[in-house]
């Protein structure tokens, strides 16, 4: 499933919240990337249009990753059963509370259930990172490389794939977005930096010589500007 307009991290769409309330669900979840992420509303939120595929004694409400698994592992098989395509990215983020996944994925299983398309489309960050919280904050704030690693890289996450080469990937990757953004930050403010300008900017621009010493190619140059 693609996502040309994916939606708001922080927040759902009325459309959305009005459906979830409608289900008469155990709790209401007011904290999504939170409340979903164990698949336990998932199950509860099919279980009222797939009664028989959904038996919510098989599932348990805890916060543990073991649980979490055991939880998605029954939901992925029913997806795969029923031929639904939901991307194995938002799963994996609803599970390790990546910011915007769980929001992607409970409007995406609006759109399946009802077959109603999302009139108030929001945008997130489809990587799944805290790229556009920190683009908010002033250059002092934002998030220094240890930090950045901390909050985009989950101890659930490393658990679920303990892959010592994996894992370098994913660090590589967020030190890489974190020198990236740190370029951007010194162009942008060059005197907080203490950026100096090379000895290519200082150089004073001359023409060439030819143009110099020949009055005719100055003179059709300006004829030309006027």
């Amino acid at each position: 499933m693609a996502y040309s307009q994916p939606p708001k991290k922080a927040g759902l769409p009325r459309e959305v919240l009005k459906w979830l309330q409608s289900l008469d669900l155990s709790f209401f979840p007011k904290n999504v990337r939170r409340d979903l992420s164990n698949g336990y509303l998932v199950a509860e939120i099919f279980s009222w249009y797939f009664p028989r595929d959904f038996h919510m004694h098989s599932y348990d409400n805890g916060a543990s990753l073991a649980t979490k698994q055991s939880n998605w592992s029954q939901i992925e098989r029913f997806f795969e059963k029923q031929n639904i395509s939901l991307l194995k990215e938002v799963i994996d983020g609803t599970i390790h509370c990546k910011p915007g996944a769980a929001e992607l994925l409970v409007q995406d299983i609006y759109t399946f259930l009802t077959n109603r398309r999302i009139q108030t489309i929001q945008r997130v960050e489809q990587d799944f990172t805290d790229k556009a919280y920190q683009d908010q904050l002033p250059m002092v704030a934002r998030a220094t490389a240890s930090v950045a690693i901390k909050s985009n890289l989950s101890l659930s996450e490393v658990i679920a794939e303990p892959n010592i080469i994996t894992n370098q990937r994913k660090v590589l990757a967020i030190i890489h977005r974190q020198i990236e953004q740190r370029k951007e930050e010194r162009t942008q403010d060059p005197k907080r930096f203490n950026v100096k300008p090379t000895l290519g900017e200082q150089a004073v621009r001359l023409p060439p010589l030819a143009y110099q010493s020949d009055p005719n190619l100055q003179m059709n140059t300006s004829q030309a500007a006027c």
